[in-house]
């Protein structure tokens, strides 16, 4: 890629997502309400695109393989309220407010254990 068209991704208004070289880009998920980190996920283009179609986050599943729309088995989706890109448009943030917990474990967010002195340990 050009500097040119460096430039036009980094402070251009053309969305023009940076996939990795497996098609895919990382997106931070937070609670609209408290600003809570709820999970990272990955998204290919159809994520993304039908995410931005439908208001409720879908996202790319690495082990599977497969296009997953958060919350389709348990009733637990993520409605989107607002999609941030960063400067060179390899990372999203979505905001998003949540229909129950986040986490595949039942937690409220992915993220409930802390590393302390080399052993997790629960944060709630």
């Amino acid at each position: 890629m050009t500097n040119e068209n460096n430039r036009d991704r980094e402070s251009g208004l053309a969305l023009v997502p940076k996939y990795d070289s497996n098609g895919l880009i990382t997106a931070v998920v937070t609670d609209d309400s408290s600003g809570a980190l709820l999970m990272v996920a990955f998204m290919d283009a159809q994520a993304l695109e039908l995410t931005l179609e439908t208001g409720v986050a879908h996202f790319y599943s690495r082990s599977r393989q497969s296009l997953w729309k958060k919350g389709e088995t348990s009733g637990n989706v993520l409605d989107v309220v607002e999609v941030l890109i960063d400067c060179d448009q390899d990372a999203l943030w979505i905001k998003a407010k949540p229909a129950g917990p986040t986490c595949h474990t039942g937690a409220k967010s992915c993220f409930y254990r802390k590393i302390n002195n080399g052993r997790l340990e629960s944060i709630g």
